[in-house]
């Protein structure tokens, strides 16, 4: 559960980095020069375009960076009997949740792992791991299938890559007004940007786009609730709760590499906590049992 939104930032960020790169070998960024100082209308222009188009082109890329990431094999024709089952209970869901048909595609990983991905509602990659697979009930994965279905049918992605667009272009706003006054006041360039612009802008770019990581995380696990509620509603809840339940046992925080703490399900406290794409574990299963009756949406 945990991958869709870390893949979408990640290959946000390296996009957004590619693209500075190139604009600058390229002389794109200079629309924002003028002669004693700099053009704050050409440069929010500029940011805007990258911004959003950095977005945009992690969002296209979504499914193929997932597949690839994760060597995920799409179902075309099922192997076994699960395999089978998985690929009719996603087009069962589907169907009512009023989307096209994802594709169905496993990975191996012997964590219990899902996630939904892609573009457009009607054209979406719905992976599970096989560590999910063979640790989980069948009720439970429903459920948790059920919760994938649900980001793809709320249109998660696309929102989230739009939230993205916005704090890209603020991101590169703000990182290349850093570069231009350090640029003018440390480095003292008289004429144009020099390298001190081009190095701190770009190391600024990496640092707001980590900061801003935050607003988006903020705005995933505020969704997260949203797809627990669907999930709820597409395979019951307490199939949903019991998935919940399970991924408690088995991620807690030790279990988690030092690199995925920020980003683990099971919820931490602290500064980790504004990094985290998804809510405490406890937090989902209360907000679960407190809810009146499930329904998808």
């Amino acid at each position: 559960m945990i991958k869709r939104v870390f893949l979408l930032i990640a290959t946000n960020i390296a996009v957004l980095v590619v693209l500075s790169v190139v604009a600058r070998l390229l002389g794109l960024d200079r629309v924002f020069d003028q002669q004693g100082g700099m053009n704050f209308t050409g440069l929010l222009a500029f940011c805007a375009l990258f911004g959003f188009g950095g977005a945009l082109v992690s969002l296209a890329m979504s499914k193929w960076v997932a597949k690839r990431s994760t060597g995920a094999r799409v179902i075309t024709q099922p192997r076994d009997a699960t395999e089978a089952w998985l690929y009719e209970t996603v087009q069962r869901q589907a169907r009512q949740a009023g989307i096209g048909m994802p594709e169905v595609a496993v990975y191996d990983s012997p964590d219990m792992n899902a996630f939904a991905t892609g573009a457009r509602r009607d054209s979406a990659l719905v992976a599970v791991s096989t560590g999910l697979l063979q640790r989980m009930h069948r009720d439970e994965v429903e459920a948790v299938l059920g919760h994938e279905i649900t980001h793809v049918a709320n249109g998660d992605m696309v929102t989230l890559t739009l939230i993205q667009g916005v704090v890209n272009t603020f991101v590169l706003f703000l990182s290349r007004v850093i570069g231009y006054v350090v640029d003018k006041v440390v480095f003292r360039s008289e004429r144009g940007n020099g390298a001190g612009f081009f190095l701190t802008s770009l190391v600024a770019q990496v640092l707001l786009g980590i900061l801003a990581s935050m607003i988006v995380a903020w705005f995933s696990r505020q969704r997260e609730f949203r797809a627990d509620a669907g999930g709820a509603g597409l395979a019951g809840r307490d199939g949903m709760i019991a998935a919940l339940e399970r991924l408690k046992t088995a991620h807690g925080p030790a279990a988690l590499p030092d690199s995925m703490k920020a980003f683990g399900i099971s919820g931490g406290g602290g500064i980790s906590r504004l990094f985290m794409s998804h809510p405490p574990l406890d937090e989902r299963i209360a907000a679960l049992r407190s809810a009146g009756q499930p329904k998808f949406g």
